[in-house]
């Protein structure tokens, strides 16, 4: 089942306001929207298997761990994840360290080490340092899980190549700009810093990410 927040055509319409960029590329892209789809552990997964690999890599390489289990791809189950033999795991291609990483992932869930059920009352920090507390997982990807599974409004990821590419080439005619240029800039999108985010990744590619 694919979700999009509800709050997207209030954040539009703010952004378009306060912002003349954002006023001249939202109209871009019509009705096109921030999508979640799947589970929890299941992203967290595939952003682990997707690491410092080419797109259509990882998803080779995830088709054939999501094969090993018996559940559907889009909601694995931890339990059975931490009951995979390594060797399997590294024979359907992922590599010792993300074989570490997924069970440790498996771990924290199974465990109740994060508090998914909690998460919706909990603030935007507080559910990142739960996921950095996980191996493998860095605050990039905390915060592109805030973004595209939890859908919060207003997440502005500073590490993130492509806003920072995307604030270079909309705001500074393609000057680098350095992260507290980004901050500064992404102060005036509040409280919807992740639409804007959204909308200059779009700037770069038109086709829209879901994760």
């Amino acid at each position: 089942m694919i979700v999009t927040p509800t709050y997207w055509d209030d954040a539009c319409r703010h952004l378009s306001k306060r912002d003349r960029v954002m006023k001249k590329l939202i109209p871009r892209f019509g009705e096109g929207r921030l999508e979640s789809r799947g589970d929890a552990f299941t992203t967290l997964a595939r952003s682990i298997v997707g690491q410092q690999i080419s797109v259509k890599a990882a998803q080779s390489v995830w088709d054939r761990f999501a094969a090993l289990l018996p559940q559907p791809s889009t909601h694995l189950r931890p339990a059975a994840v931490m009951r995979l033999e390594v060797d399997v795991m590294r024979a359907a291609g992922l590599s010792g360290r993300k074989v570490e990483y997924l069970r440790d992932l498996a771990q924290h869930f199974d465990s109740g080490a994060v508090h998914v059920q909690q998460w919706h009352d909990m603030d935007d920090e507080a559910i990142i340092e739960e996921l950095v507390a996980i191996r493998g997982i860095g605050r990039w990807t905390a915060e592109m899980f805030l973004i595209f599974h939890l859908m919060r409004p207003n997440v502005l990821p500073l590490d993130d190549v492509g806003l920072l590419k995307g604030i270079s080439l909309n705001y500074f005619s393609g000057e680098p700009v350095s992260r507290a240029e980004a901050r500064e800039v992404g102060d005036a999108w509040a409280p919807y810093r992740s639409v804007a985010t959204w909308y200059l990744w779009r700037s770069l590619d038109p086709l829209p990410v879901a994760y």
